[in-house]
C-alpha cells in the first residue's frame, strides 16, 4: 500500500510539472480525422519550409495590404486576413494580418476567430469596437487613430465605423492560421432580412455609454 502511495504521488507530480513542449501541439486547421490506411500521404499541420539555400529576402515582404479591399456590398466593409497561405515568411512565426476598411455607417458583423487572440491598431478614422465574453457581457470602446484593442482567442467581436469618413484598421493575430467563424453567415445567406435586423440593432451600439469602469449585458432587446 505505501509502495502504491509513492508511485501514485510521483506520477501525478509528473502530470503537474510537465513542460508544455512534451504536450500536444494546437491545431493550424480546423480538424484533421484521421486518413484510412490506404490514404496516409503526409499532410502537415501547416507548411513545409523552404530550403535554407533558397530563403530570399522578398518571402518576408508583402504588399497584400496596400489597398483596401471592396466596400460595395451590404456591410459597407472589407477585411483581408494574411495567413502564411499567401505571406511564406509568415510560416512557424505563429502570426498573421489583416487591414480592415470601414465605410461610414459600415461595419464587421459579429464573428470570431478560434486559434487567436487579435491585437487591433487603428490607422485611420475612429471606430466602435467590442466583444462579449462567455457571459454575454459586453465590453466595448470608441477608438481614434493611434488606439489599440484587444479581441481574445474565440470571443466574437465586432467593429463599426464612428465617424464621417473612411476608418482603417491593421490587426496582428498569434496564429499563422487564426480561422474566422462568422456567426451570421454560417447560418443566414449575406443578404438575408436576419443580417440586415442585426446590422441595424448592431448601429444602436453607436448611442451606448459604457464607462471605463463598467459593462453591460447584449442588448439585442433594446
Amino acid at each position: 500500500m505505501k509502495l502504491f502511495t509513492v508511485i501514485f504521488s510521483y506520477v501525478l507530480l509528473l502530470g503537474l510539472y510537465t513542460p508544455p513542449s512534451l504536450s500536444d501541439s494546437p491545431p493550424l486547421q480546423d480538424v484533421c480525422p484521421m486518413a484510412p490506411q490506404s490514404e496516409r500521404n503526409p499532410f502537415m499541420n501547416g507548411y513545409v519550409c523552404k530550403h535554407p539555400s533558397t530563403i530570399l529576402a522578398s518571402d518576408f515582404k508583402t504588399l497584400l495590404l496596400n489597398h483596401a479591399g471592396k466596400l460595395d456590398n451590404m456591410v459597407r466593409s472589407s477585411t483581408n486576413i494574411v495567413t502564411a497561405a499567401e505571406f511564406p515568411g509568415l510560416n512557424t512565426l505563429g502570426m498573421s494580418m489583416a487591414r480592415t476598411d470601414i465605410d461610414p455607417y459600415g461595419l464587421v458583423l459579429p464573428h470570431s476567430h478560434p486559434r487567436a487572440s487579435e491585437m487591433m491598431f487603428v490607422h485611420d478614422g475612429s471606430v466602435l469596437a467590442g466583444f462579449f465574453d462567455t457571459t454575454g457581457k459586453l465590453f466595448q470602446k470608441r477608438l481614434c487613430e493611434g488606439d489599440v484593442f484587444i479581441f481574445p482567442r474565440g470571443l466574437v467581436h465586432f467593429m463599426m465605423n464612428y465617424g464621417f469618413r473612411l476608418a482603417t484598421t491593421f490587426s496582428v493575430l498569434n496564429s499563422q492560421n487564426p480561422g474566422v467563424v462568422g456567426i451570421t453567415h454560417a447560418m443566414f445567406a449575406p443578404d438575408s432580412d436576419v443580417v440586415e435586423g442585426l446590422m441595424a440593432r448592431m448601429m444602436k451600439f453607436r448611442d451606448m455609454e459604457i464607462p471605463d469602469n463598467k459593462t453591460t449585458d447584449f442588448p439585442w432587446t433594446y
